[in-house]
């Protein structure tokens, strides 16, 4: 997200985060229950200083299992106390000893059987609590920005953890578009990484016009809290309702093959981007993604914060499945190290 710009003026603090993991936890809502029977064991866990993928590795190898046979929702920071389900295939009636799990930084919360594995992306939302330390910068304009959060939201840009560290994805995306041989993981990583790039730049020359949050000739609409999308239509005072009270929100491509569903003014800003950007744009259509579409406004919910003593500030707020807490926090204080 370096150097995108701001929706409200940019950050009036100044302060650090994640001093420790415990300044930033997140809480996944698979958003139902496990039915009580079948072939996966739900494990609802706590890992602290843990890399999602490392864990479902660790599980593997604890309960004698294929690494295939352990799957979960959504990938979660390490730096942070994270609580999130993990799925296991075990067949059979012979339930493990979950006492005996021993992996470093892990705790089970709840074990529930299901009839299903759980999928990528099949949570429905995160709920995060967030807290800034060693902040400096004026409370007045922050409680400020802190109101037009609540009211208009925030650009939904993928955050930096999506580009890994000191851009290592983008490289990957670079390397694999110009004929490099990638396993399935890398593979994965650089594609989402050049899509998310072409995103957030279509999305930043939304927010440098002001119109991230605003109808354009050709808009495409997002339901919001869901994916289903409509749209091109004529701008009426019934959308323009529904716009004010957060039910749809504009949206932007995650680019692949095919045509754009935007017209008009949104697709020459969309085309004009993937043609600066035409190296991501072509490999993105040749490993043969489709056309889909992302909402430009994230709007937190449950928003709350209090300060915590004199230079630290605690926010409290739920994001939708695959939105990035960072994105909110970055409009209200410039992270330093």
């Amino acid at each position: 997200m370096r150097g995108l710009p701001f929706a409200h003026g940019g950050p009036p603090l100044r302060g650090r985060l994640r001093a420790v993991p415990e300044d930033f936890e997140v809480d996944e809502c698979l958003g139902f229950t496990p039915d009580g029977q079948g072939e996966h064991l739900f494990l609802r866990i706590e890992k602290r200083g843990a890399n999602t993928e490392w864990v479902a590795r660790q599980l593997a190898v604890a309960l004698r299992v294929a690494p295939m046979a352990v799957s979960f929702s959504g990938l979660k920071d390490r730096h942070a106390v994270t609580r999130q389900t993990f799925s296991i295939h075990l067949p059979g009636k012979i339930e493990p000893d979950l006492g005996a799990l021993a992996i470093e930084g892990v705790r089970v919360l709840d074990a529930a059987r299901h009839s299903r594995k759980l999928k990528r992306g099949t949570h429905r939302r995160n709920g995060f609590r967030i807290r800034l330390t060693d902040v400096e910068g004026s409370r007045e304009a922050a409680e400020t920005i802190i109101a037009a959060i609540v009211a208009r939201g925030v650009p939904n840009h993928f955050g930096e953890q999506r580009f890994g560290r000191d851009d290592d994805n983008l490289r990957l995306a670079e390397a694999l578009f110009g004929g490099a041989r990638l396993d399935r993981q890398r593979r994965g990583y650089a594609l989402s990484a050049a899509r998310s790039a072409i995103f957030n730049r279509v999305l930043g020359e939304r927010v440098a016009a002001g119109t991230w949050d605003a109808a354009l000739n050709g808009e495409v609409w997002m339901l919001a809290g869901t994916h289903s999308i409509f749209g091109p239509q004529v701008f009426d005072d019934a959308l323009a309702a529904r716009l004010v009270a957060g039910d749809i929100d504009p949206t932007g491509p995650l680019w692949g093959r095919g045509d754009l569903r935007s017209t008009g003014e949104v697709a020459a800003i969309e085309q004009g981007v993937a043609e600066a950007m035409a190296t991501f744009a072509a490999g993105l259509a040749a490993a043969g993604l489709e056309q889909e579409r992302r909402a430009l406004r994230l709007r937190p919910a449950e928003f709350s914060h209090h300060w915590d003593g004199d230079t630290a500030l605690v926010l409290s707020f739920t994001l939708p499945a695959g939105a990035f807490a960072t994105t909110v926090v970055r409009e209200l204080c410039e992270i330093v190290a």
